[in-house]
């Protein structure tokens, strides 16, 4: 049983997807800083001061300055501001990952493009030494000058 879980867990397929996944968390990470480190406060101040992590509605009684305090309170809330957050985070996450399937499908296409170039057609004619028409290569005699072709 462990030698069919080791040749199960060394295929190549399994491996790929845990260096897929494994690359995939890490971009999550980077993805997430960029989207409420870098992109959010330029838009919260686009929109006033806005710190879209702070957005909630509260859907018990009191009131509540912060979404931190709310939570602190154990009031129930709708925290739309972190789904906006998240929202534009998956959006940059596909973008980011649609772009590179696109580069690698135009990579594959002019290295295919490239492997059909250098892969040189077996010519099909010949020109006649005689008369210098064009004719089939296997051909022993020209059906124009009907001169006899040595095997060239």
């Amino acid at each position: 049983m462990l030698k069919d879980f080791r040749d199960f867990v060394m295929r190549g397929n399994v491996l790929d997807l845990a260096v897929g996944i494994i690359i995939g968390v890490a971009f999550t990470s980077v993805v997430n800083s960029l989207v409420s480190d870098v992109l959010m406060p330029p838009i919260g101040l686009l929109l006033h001061g806005v710190d879209f992590s702070n957005l909630f509605i509260n859907l018990g009684g009191g009131s509540y300055t912060s979404l931190a305090d709310a939570q602190a309170a154990g009031a129930a809330t709708i925290n739309y501001g972190l789904f906006i957050n998240s929202l534009i985070s998956f959006l940059i996450t596909a973008l980011a990952v649609y772009l590179l399937v696109r580069a690698i499908k135009v990579a594959q296409r002019s290295a295919v493009a490239k492997k059909a170039e250098d892969t040189v057609a077996e010519p099909t004619e010949k020109e006649c030494i005689f008369c210098h028409t064009m004719i089939p290569v296997k051909a022993t005699r020209c059906p124009h000058c009907t001169s006899e072709l040595n095997a060239s």
